[in-house]
């Protein structure tokens, strides 16, 4: 359901790094959000070291990009932003001062997964129950 684009300097986080810190990220968001880790998505996008800045001084952070759906408590959502930004330094070393986390939401209904359209915060379960019985495709 979510997708967490992290955006790094080329190199700067190892496979391994990013394997255990992409695991984390789904870990917390399905205990945050109430759904299964495995619909939380985490994509790394590297950029050459000369195309991020930071005060227009070339710099070396990780840029967290969150989609979420509208409708979540607002001090869970802070929480979330909170809890990803502690994991993104303790797995990458990276000082807390050069972590962004930053959350984009829309309504539910703007997103589809699995051929889906996403539920509404707080019927999660009836949705992915659907999946797993096999029920059809549902479209609002």
């Amino acid at each position: 359901m979510p997708v967490y684009t992290l955006t790094t300097t080329v190199g700067m986080l190892s496979s391994q790094t990013k394997a255990s810190l992409a695991g984390e990220i789904g870990r917390i968001h399905s205990e945050i959000n109430h759904v299964p880790a495995t619909y939380v998505n985490v994509v790394y996008q590297e950029l050459p070291v000369d195309n991020v800045y930071a005060g227009g001084e070339p710099a070396a952070p990780v840029l967290v990009n969150g989609w979420v759906r509208e409708g979540h408590d607002e001090e869970e959502t802070s929480r979330l932003a909170l809890e990803i930004a502690s994991a993104v330094t303790e797995f990458t070393s990276v000082p807390e001062d050069r972590v962004v986390v930053v959350f984009q939401s829309s309504p539910a209904r703007f997103a589809v997964e699995l051929g889906r359209l996403l539920p509404d915060p707080g019927h999660e379960a009836d949705w992915v129950a659907s999946i797993k019985n096999g029920q059809p495709t549902v479209h609002r």
